[in-house]
């Protein structure tokens, strides 16, 4: 066994705080061997001078940093202010020479540049899949407007220009949207999209099917999705919710009336599923707005994001079906 320096190990430790017990959690389910191997993959060759950190550390570093929504340099602060974070890295502050932010950065643009993030969520659907844990019959679609900065107080003076302003009932807002495929039965996320604020989620309702499923659903936005040109060569049944206006009209005193709101009901019922990753990311994970400028970054992020909430969304089954 390693030794540890007298950095740690004679801490007090009375509780176990939540977000160690979350890092343990995580560290159970998360396919280490097969990231490593992807990564690794990629990996330049090692170069003469100072020797490189492990993929392993820098894997388990860019994951913190999805958990816990922290930028490079924040990140290698906690690796100092937070023990269970450098512990969770496989590194020790008392004995082993700590990752900076440049060397973090580093790390993240070679998943960027390579599009790791797609082949991460790929390759954790994979392994969800052989351990039937995630269904191909049907799909729910959806999306949601992620916020960018909108100051112009920058080196460039100028906003995003990638990111575009989209207006949700009343109120404008500036950013991205982040379009999502999920299993309609276990609610996991199998295809993202991601694209400025002003497209519309109806075009791109055809992008977040597998070809699989036997039927899709959506909210009112995606009304007319199966008289799409798309549509043409598809066997997905379109279950699209009515829109309220019309529903709202609806005679509950006959028995047609009755059906078609029960109708409605069950599948609304049915497209909830896709609202809980949204909650993983955003309140989980405190993922609220956009950290870098440009789609494909976020892009990038978004996709490791949601592969880490597909993984904290089956945990408990994931961890049956390992003991």
């Amino acid at each position: 066994m390693k030794q540890m320096s007298l950095a740690t190990g004679f801490e007090k430790k009375s509780k176990r705080t939540r977000k160690r017990e979350f890092l343990d959690e995580m560290d159970l389910v998360v396919p280490w061997h097969e990231l490593i191997t992807l990564i690794e993959s990629h990996s330049p060759p090692k170069a003469t001078g100072r020797p490189a950190f492990a993929v392993e550390s820098m894997l388990r570093i860019h994951l913190l940093q999805q958990w816990f929504n922290l930028s490079d340099p924040a990140v290698e602060e906690a690796l100092y202010d937070t023990p269970v974070f450098a512990s969770f890295a496989r590194l020790d502050p008392g004995i082993s020479t700590m990752p900076d932010e440049s060397t973090i950065l580093r790390f993240r643009r070679l998943l960027e540049t390579h599009q790791l993030g797609l082949q991460i969520l790929a390759l954790v659907n994979a392994i969800l899949t052989d351990k039937n844990l995630l269904l191909r019959h049907g799909t729910v679609v959806d999306a949601t407007l992620i916020a960018a900065p909108s100051s112009t107080k920058n080196a460039s003076g100028e906003r995003d220009p990638e990111m575009h302003q989209s207006k949700k009932g009343n109120q404008w807002h500036f950013g991205m949207k982040c379009h999502i495929g999920v299993d309609s039965n276990s609610g996991l996320v199998h295809t993202v999209v991601s694209t400025s604020g002003n497209e519309a989620d109806i075009s791109h309702a055809h992008r977040l099917l597998h070809g699989q499923e036997s039927h899709a659903l959506g909210d009112s936005g995606y009304q007319g999705v199966d008289k799409r040109a798309q549509a043409a060569n598809s066997q997905v049944s379109w279950h699209i919710a009515m829109r309220k206006g019309l529903r709202k009209k609806l005679d509950l005193g006959t028995q047609l009336g009755m059906l078609k709101e029960k109708y409605e009901q069950t599948k609304a019922s049915m497209r909830a599923k896709v609202e809980h990753p949204f909650r993983v990311i955003k309140q989980q994970f405190g993922f609220n707005k956009v950290r870098y400028r440009g789609i494909a970054k976020n892009d990038n992020k978004l996709q490791t994001m949601f592969a880490l909430a597909n993984l904290w969304l089956v945990r408990g089954k994931l961890k049956e079906v390992q003991a």
